[in-house]
């Protein structure tokens, strides 16, 4: 991290001295397809200030008092512009102001960690506005999940800043809440994340089914989220490098079809045809329709993912449901596709 930051220091005096005007567009900067040189955001404490940002959808009074009670809850010092306020129409406020409010989160001393209040769409239209130099500079914990994906995923490919895919406003107390604060809060070497087990009524639901798609273990960074962000980031300049990473999976409201065609496009590319293992959270309302003829969620996952022959499997409590866990970008860790265990080999936080 110490040698990461040195070399942006002394690359941004060098052009200045030269009169090379700085661009901070994430395009301008290779992309770091090892990341063997990670970037660990500093853990939160009681006390701390953490910003809460709307990079995506616009929000209502009702989410952002939940964030700030998950906040306040943790003994946190909620804090946020009036920039979150904006409404542009399905956005939460114009690409600029959206942009200009995270690079202010990240270049506020005040402030020591991020979390999103939304997700929605947006995220990715800001991604060429961000100063990414700037933020490798002064890394922080960046929370969020659904549209953050786009979000935490360049952070990581662009300059190896570990972010957290996590609970938004999550209820205190809840299963969830408690992930994301021992995630943000209390950084182990090693950590285990333990699955939620759901009541019987939820598990009448086809789509929490857990299942094994193919045995075995793996071992990886892991990268993903969202699929439907994971697709439309194929191919552009924040696409992620897949190779010997565990690739984690969440969509909602998708039909099959959908499903089918995303992960059709991702089994395209080179690089997913190279990763260490997949693991699919509970994608939400994902299935057919009772009477369809269409293939299941089930049939779909099962055959896609199935003829990769990597340990994968489903229904990993995470994605857009109540009771999710937390995990980090770009940390080492290792699936054991057999026991549902997922095992972080690496501290995420200093």
């Amino acid at each position: 991290m110490t040698k990461r930051r040195d070399f942006i220091k002394k690359s941004t005096v060098s052009a200045l001295a030269l009169g090379i005007p700085l661009v901070g567009s994430g395009k301008d900067l290779q992309k770091n397809k090892k990341n063997t040189d990670i970037i660990r955001p500093k853990q939160l404490k009681k006390g701390n200030v953490v910003g809460l940002i709307a990079p995506g959808y616009s929000i209502t009074s009702e989410m952002l008092k939940a964030s700030i009670n998950q906040l306040k809850s943790m003994g946190m010092e909620p804090y946020h512009t009036q920039r979150i306020f904006g409404n542009h129409g399905y956005l939460s406020n114009t690409d600029e102001e959206r942009a200009n409010d995270l690079m202010h989160m990240f270049t506020n001393e005040k402030v020591k960690g991020i979390f999103c209040i939304r997700g929605g769409y947006g995220c990715t239209r800001i991604l060429d506005m961000l100063d990414f130099e700037r933020i490798a500079q002064n890394p922080k914990i960046l929370l969020g999940y659904s549209d953050v994906t786009a979000l935490l995923n360049a952070f990581y490919m662009k300059i190896g800043l570990v972010g957290f895919h996590g609970a938004m406003g999550p209820k205190p107390d809840s299963y969830a809440y408690r992930c994301v604060k021992a995630m943000v809060m209390n950084p182990k070497k090693k950590r285990t994340i333990t699955n939620y087990e759901f009541d019987g009524d939820t598990l009448t639901d086809s789509v929490y089914e857990r299942y094994v798609i193919t045995p075995g273990k793996a071992s990886g960074k892991l990268v993903g989220g969202n699929l439907s962000l994971l697709s439309v980031m194929n191919g552009t300049d924040y696409d992620i490098d897949y190779t010997d990473c565990l690739v984690c999976i969440e969509d909602v409201g998708e039909a099959p079809y959908r499903i089918d065609r995303m992960l059709t496009q991702l089994l395209s590319t080179p690089s997913f045809k190279r990763a260490a293992g997949v693991l699919f959270g509970v994608c939400s309302g994902c299935d057919k329709k009772e009477g369809s003829d269409s293939f299941s969620l089930k049939e779909v996952v099962m055959n896609r993912i199935g003829s990769m022959g990597i340990p994968a499997v489903y229904g990993m409590s995470f994605g857009h449901i109540t009771e999710s866990f937390t995990f980090p970008i770009g940390i080492e860790a290792l699936l054991d596709a057999d026991s549902f265990s997922l095992q972080l080999l690496q501290k995420s936080l200093t």
